[in-house]
């Protein structure tokens, strides 16, 4: 495994990150389509044993089983100072007030909690997972800032979000001399690039590590359009993505399917290798739910494709109305 700088930064990552998503008890939270412990142990040691170093959470995954989860594998797996977790803040962890958001009451609370649950001293990349309408920014960036002081976060990061949003994110921790977001954990795929027109443009040239959550669009490139699973589903969340694009999404997918097919390679090292391909992406967050799925991520990473089916697999794609945000 070669290792990267993340962004500006002088960490080493993995050119790949474990999404954890997929690991939590189905029953904690709204994703059932979870792993358990027991499935998946396996596949963090798996990531671990191919040189993947980079695993992402979140406090909200499965009612902070997932960290907990997690916390407790890598701990089994790997050196603490050989791994770098990232985990996120911003969704509702209990009932009432100040039980959700990016106030200083909350994220004051909610690094511990998940400092708790991954049974560690400090995470390596603390992340808001949302924007807070309702909070001030300088609130929460004072807020993010005093915890890296407090020595427990080493980073931080933003997720899905405006660009203009981030960019005044930027520009206000800029002026007051606080500690700068080195990432953005944003949504990019084939079948969603609208974040081509504002945001990557802006974190190219902050000098900002680019880590995009669900590169091979849920699933939905790695299998014929009409196919479904037990996630695809039930997942809500998944469900609202591509709803009024379909037409032109099949196409892409069919394109992906064809190139694949070309190559002799799975579709899924096709679609990952187009996100890859992308010079502002530091590491594509991927999910893992069988043994496979690690083994088709890692392949990609040696998988270039042409300027000519680049240009294929973009070509059928259409504007889509922003999603991802809420």
């Amino acid at each position: 495994m070669d290792y990267r700088k993340l962004g500006n930064t002088g960490l080493d990552i993995s050119p790949l990150c474990l999404g954890c998503m997929t690991f939590g008890v189905a029953d904690r939270g709204t994703h059932e389509w979870t792993l358990d412990e027991e499935k998946s142990r396996p596949l963090i040691r798996q990531a671990v044993e191919a040189g993947i170093n980079f695993f992402d959470t979140a406090n909200v995954y499965s009612d902070g089983t997932s960290e907990e989860i997690v916390g407790r594998a890598l701990k089994d797996f790997i050196p603490r100072d050989e791994v770098v977790i990232a985990t996120k803040v911003h969704g509702r962890m209990h009932k009432g007030p100040n039980g959700a958001g990016l106030s200083r009451k909350a994220i004051m609370s909610e690094i511990d909690a998940s400092l708790k649950r991954l049974g560690t001293d400090y995470v390596d990349l603390y992340q808001i997972h949302r924007f807070d309408y309702d909070v001030p920014i300088e609130e929460t960036l004072e807020a993010l800032h005093d915890v890296v002081k407090a020595g427990k976060a080493r980073y931080i990061g933003a997720s899905s979000m405006y660009a203009w949003q981030f960019a005044t994110l930027l520009h206000v921790a800029e002026q007051n001399g606080w500690t700068r977001f080195v990432t953005m954990q944003n949504y990019v795929n084939l079948l969603y690039r609208e974040e081509e027109r504002e945001m990557l443009p802006l974190c190219e040239a902050e000098g900002v590590g680019v880590i995009p959550w669900s590169p091979l669009a849920r699933g939905r490139l790695t299998r014929d359009w009409d196919e479904t699973t037990g996630r695809s589903e039930t997942d809500q969340f998944g469900k609202t993505l591509y709803a009024h694009t379909a037409d032109a999404d099949r196409k892409v997918v069919e394109t992906v399917a064809a190139i694949a097919q070309e190559r002799g390679v799975p579709r899924a090292q096709v679609a990952l290798a187009w996100v890859l391909d992308k010079p502002e992406v530091s590491a594509p967050i991927v999910g893992a739910s069988k043994p496979g799925h690690l083994d088709d991520a890692i392949a990609a990473l040696d998988l270039e494709l042409s300027d000519d089916e680049i240009a294929r697999l973009e070509a059928p794609y259409v504007p889509h109305a922003v999603v991802g945000f809420d």
